[in-house]
């Protein structure tokens, strides 16, 4: 199956979406004088934005008339383990890790589970057959993470408690997406869209007032944060879906490698991130891991 044009636009305006969320949610935590610290309150905001996001998506579905009836024990497993990993863990580490790890690093990190999938794909998908193109995109891939965690010029790596935070998020972004694009052969990718992010918004939201969360203060600046946060999501979820019904995951994967490059740019723009040499390096590999893999569709 080949990939059109009008797929990697679109997709590259989804990865440009979720890259300039990274930073935005750092914004929307100063706005809101949210304690990146506090791990309740960072359960609590992004609880509420997924609930609305929810809210939204089921509501324009319901005014588009779509068929809104989940059948069958089956789906509704698929749609819970969607919510559980696409929005619950997937976001839980997430929010915590970005308190703790720059935006752009964040992004990158992020793709680990995207590399371990192009890989594997073959399990999971019989149209994705593994070979040592995609083999090779993985290494690639690996060592732009590895160089983007060495310690300045001392050569150590460093994992902290936020790397790992979102190194395991990026291992729910798979495990979602391949429950995700099985679900879409039964339901319309909106609808699932919006009822995994409304039961999984109101699982965070749950968590974070039981932990003793709270917004700190409201601001115009933070409502207009809040409100391309929310816009974004639903944009870049809706879309992002709907390209997983009728295109290979492998191939979509290789176009999220976009994704930190927006982040990296959107952090330098709105927050004023250093970009190290190591950065550079790391984007450099990331590229190399992309070209290669097209290097495999072309072979194909």
């Amino acid at each position: 199956m080949r990939t059109s044009y009008k797929v990697i636009l679109k997709a590259t305006l989804v990865m440009l979406l979720w890259g300039s969320l990274f930073p935005c949610i750092k914004l929307g935590y100063a706005a809101f004088s949210i304690n990146a610290g506090h791990i309740p309150s960072l359960l609590l905001f992004a609880g509420v934005r997924f609930v609305l996001c929810g809210l939204l998506l089921v509501g324009f579905c319901g005014i588009r008339h779509e068929p809104m009836r989940v059948s069958g024990k089956k789906n509704w497993c698929a749609l819970a383990c969607v919510a559980l990993f696409a929005v619950v863990l997937h976001y839980a580490c997430t929010y915590t890790g970005l308190s703790m790890v720059e935006s752009g690093k964040t992004a990158l990190l992020k793709q680990l589970g995207a590399l371990l999938f192009i890989c594997f794909s073959f399990l999971f998908f019989k149209e994705d057959k593994f070979s040592i193109f995609k083999l090779i995109a993985a290494l690639l891939g690996l060592c732009g993470i590895v160089v983007l965690n060495l310690d300045g010029a001392s050569w150590h790596v460093t994992l902290g408690i936020g790397e790992v935070l979102v190194i395991a998020a990026s291992l729910c972004t798979v495990v979602s997406n391949v429950s995700g694009k099985h679900l879409t052969r039964h339901m319309s990718p909106l609808v699932m869209t919006g009822y995994t992010q409304l039961a999984g918004g109101v699982v965070l939201t749950v968590a974070g007032l039981i932990g003793g969360g709270s917004f700190g203060s409201l601001s115009w600046k933070g409502v207009l944060i809040f409100g391309y946060i929310l816009l974004a999501s639903t944009l870049g979820y809706g879309m992002w879906y709907s390209l997983l019904k009728s295109n290979d995951l492998s191939k979509l994967f290789i176009i999220k490698f976009l994704e930190p490059v927006f982040a990296a740019i959107f952090g330098i723009l709105l927050l004023q991130e250093g970009f190290s040499i190591t950065y550079v390096i790391a984007f450099v590999l990331t590229v190399a891991a992309i070209l290669v893999s097209h290097l495999e569709k072309k072979k194909e």
